[in-house]
């Protein structure tokens, strides 16, 4: 079964925009308050999700600790490649075992 990745609700241009807008807001004093909230109301876009973009692109800055977009795809293709193998090393297996039964068979 091959899992697709849900398409993306907005462009990555608007998107792109949306996080620099914010950050650039957030940095002036004068329009700190209330940054995301506005920039998101302006460019019609879920202020919560503007809020996860920009929290996203601190952490992949460096600027914000946490996981960063590159190592959680490394993560997952790495658990997608440990489930494809300990699928692969249960086939192994079962197959051992029932070559193993054959040979313990007496021929006839």
């Amino acid at each position: 079964m091959v899992s697709m990745a849900a398409p993306r609700k907005y462009p990555d241009e608007l998107r792109e925009r949306a996080i620099r807008l914010a950050l650039e807001a957030r940095r002036d004093p004068a329009t700190r308050t209330g940054a995301v909230k506005r920039v998101a109301g302006q460019l019609g876009i879920n202020a919560e999700t503007l809020r996860n973009w920009v929290a996203q692109a601190e952490i992949d800055s460096g600027d914000r600790p946490g996981t960063t977009t590159s190592d959680a795809q490394r993560l997952a293709e790495l658990e997608k490649e440990v489930r494809e193998l300990r699928r692969a090393n249960e086939i192994l297996r079962r197959a051992s075992a029932f070559f193993a039964a054959e040979l313990d068979r007496p021929s006839r």
